[in-house]
C-alpha cells in the first residue's frame, strides 16, 4: 500500500497536461469488440481501470498492443485492439467486480456474437448503480435476458426498435448505442445521455462505419450495418481532471495553464459553477489558463445534474474548495446517494460542513490544517489531495489506490507546478 504526503501552502504555477478521459476511453475500448478490423486509440491514460479492462478484453480473445507515443510529453499512449476472433463471450466476476465499466462489454458481445454472459457488477462505494436500464433496453431490441447465479445471460438477434430511458443513464446509453450499430434495422434512443464522453464514443463509431444521427442530443438514431471496419481515434481530454486542477489553482492562489484540446466545449457545467465561485478562465491555443479573479473564493449554491449541468464527479472537489470560501455555500447531490463520504475527512482538517440528507452546507474558514485522512472513492480522494495542497503543515492521504483509477501521474504533474507532494509506502490497509 502507498500514501501521499503533502506539505501544504505552496502556490501552483505553470503548464499542466490533461490526460485522456478515462470515462471516454473505457467505452471506446469496448467498441473494439465490434470489429475484426482493429481499433487504435490514441491519448489513452495509463490508469488502473484501463489495465483492468484490457485484461478483460484479452480474456475475451482480443489481442492488445501498446505504443507509448507521447508518454514522455504527457500525451498518453496508443493502444490497438484486434478482435479478429472472439474466443469467449463470458466476462467473469473476478474481473468485472474490480470495475463497473466492465458491463459495457455486454452490448458489443451481444451484437457481434449473439450472446453474452457478464457478471453483475455489484455495489459501489458512492451508491447503488443498477443496470436495469441496460437490460430493459436490450430486451426492447430483441435480446432475451436472464439473471442467474450473479450473471446476466443474454442472447438473441438484435433488431431495431425504440428505447426510452425514464432517467438519464450514461452507461446504458453507451451500451445500447454500441449494440445498435450492428442490429438489424433502425434503433432510436430517447432521453439519451448527452455527456461529451458519449459524443466521443459516437464519433468513434462513425469513424468505424456506424450510421448515427443526433450526436450530442437526447435523441440518437442508429441505422444498423452488417459490420464495422477498423479505425484510429484520439480520446478526448479528461474534463473532470481539468476541473480538479482548476480547483487546485484556486485553492493555492496560483495560476495554471491546463493543456488539452477543446476543454471549454466539454467543461460547460463545470466552468459555469467555477466562474461563479470566483475563477477566471482564458482560452489559449493549448487549452485554458485558470486562476482566481480577485484572489478570493466566493460562496455559491451548486446542484449536481446530468450534462450539461454540474457533474457529480466534480462535487467533492468543489466542496474542498468551498471550505475556504467567503461566507457559506450549499451543495446538493442529486445523482448518487452516498457521495458525501469525504465530508468527515475534510472536517478532520478543520472544515465546517453540515449534512442534511442530500444537501451539504459549507461555512468557509480561513485555513485548513493538515491531518492524516482516508480516501473512500476516486473523487473523494482528489478532494483530500486538494485540501492538503492548501492546508497548513502536513497531510497524509491513505488508500490512494482510488486515485490511481482516475488521475494519471498526479504526483508528478503537481510537483512540476510547485507542489510539495510525494508517494511513499505504508503498512496501513
Amino acid at each position: 500500500m502507498e500514501k501521499i504526503i503533502i506539505e501544504g501552502g505552496y502556490r501552483l504555477e505553470g503548464e499542466l497536461p490533461i490526460s485522456g478521459a478515462k470515462n471516454a476511453a473505457l467505452p471506446l475500448m469496448c467498441a473494439g469488440l465490434l470489429t475484426k478490423g482493429g481499433l487504435t486509440l490514441h491519448n489513452l491514460p495509463n490508469l488502473a481501470d484501463i489495465k483492468t479492462l484490457a485484461s478483460l478484453l484479452t480474456e475475451l480473445g482480443c489481442h492488445i498492443t501498446y505504443e507509448k507515443d507521447g508518454w514522455d510529453r504527457g500525451l498518453g499512449q496508443s493502444m490497438t485492439i484486434k478482435a479478429d476472433h472472439i474466443t469467449s463471450t463470458t466476462a467473469p466476476y473476478d474481473i468485472v467486480r474490480k470495475m463497473r465499466a466492465s458491463i459495457l462489454v455486454l452490448g458489443p458481445l451481444l451484437a457481434r456474437e449473439g450472446e453474452a454472459i457478464v457478471s453483475l457488477p455489484g455495489g459501489c462505494a458512492i451508491g447503488n448503480r443498477p443496470i436495469d436500464l441496460h437490460l430493459k433496453g436490450f430486451e426492447d431490441i430483441g435480446a432475451s435476458i436472464e439473471l442467474k447465479e450473479g450473471y446476466v445471460r443474454s442472447s438473441g438477434k438484435l433488431r431495431g426498435g425504440t428505447i426510452y430511458f425514464p432517467t438519464v443513464s450514461v452507461g446504458a446509453t453507451e451500451n445500447i448505442l454500441m449494440a445498435a450499430c450492428l442490429a438489424q434495422g433502425t434503433t432510436t434512443i430517447e432521453n439519451a445521455a448527452k455527456e461529451p464522453e458519449i459524443t466521443d464514443l459516437a464519433q468513434c463509431l462513425v469513424a468505424m462505419g456506424a450510421k448515427i444521427t443526433g450526436i450530442g442530443s437526447s435523441r440518437l438514431v442508429v441505422e444498423g450495418v452488417p459490420e464495422l471496419h477498423g479505425a484510429e481515434y484520439t480520446v478526448m481530454p479528461d474534463r473532470i481532471e481539468a476541473g480538479s486542477y482548476a480547483v487546485a489553482a484556486a485553492m493555492t492562489h496560483g495560476e495554471l495553464e491546463l493543456i488539452g484540446k477543446n476543454l471549454p466545449e466539454v467543461m460547460t457545467g463545470t466552468l459555469g459553477i467555477l466562474k461563479k465561485a470566483g475563477l477566471t478562465f482564458i482560452n489559449t491555443d493549448k487549452g485554458l489558463i485558470t486562476r482566481l479573479t480577485n484572489d478570493k473564493i466566493i460562496g455559491i449554491n451548486a446542484v449536481t445534474n446530468p450534462y450539461p449541468g454540474f457533474p457529480t464527479d466534480m462535487q467533492a472537489q468543489l466542496m474542498a474548495m468551498m471550505t475556504l470560501c467567503e461566507g457559506a455555500s450549499v451543495i446538493t447531490e442529486t445523482i448518487f446517494e452516498n457521495r458525501f463520504m469525504h465530508v468527515p475527512e475534510l472536517c478532520r482538517m478543520g472544515a465546517d460542513i453540515t449534512i442534511n440528507g442530500s444537501t451539504a452546507t459549507i461555512r468557509g474558514i480561513k485555513r485548513l490544517l493538515g491531518a492524516p485522512v482516508m480516501a473512500t472513492d476516486l473523487r473523494a480522494s482528489m478532494s483530500l489531495v486538494l485540501a492538503g495542497l492548501a492546508a497548513e503543515d502536513i497531510t497524509e492521504v491513505n488508500r490512494i489506490y482510488h486515485l490511481d483509477r482516475g488521475y494519471e501521474r498526479l504526483v508528478q504533474k503537481l510537483e512540476a507546478c510547485g507542489a510539495k507532494i510525494s508517494r511513499m509506502k505504508t503498512d496501513n490497509i
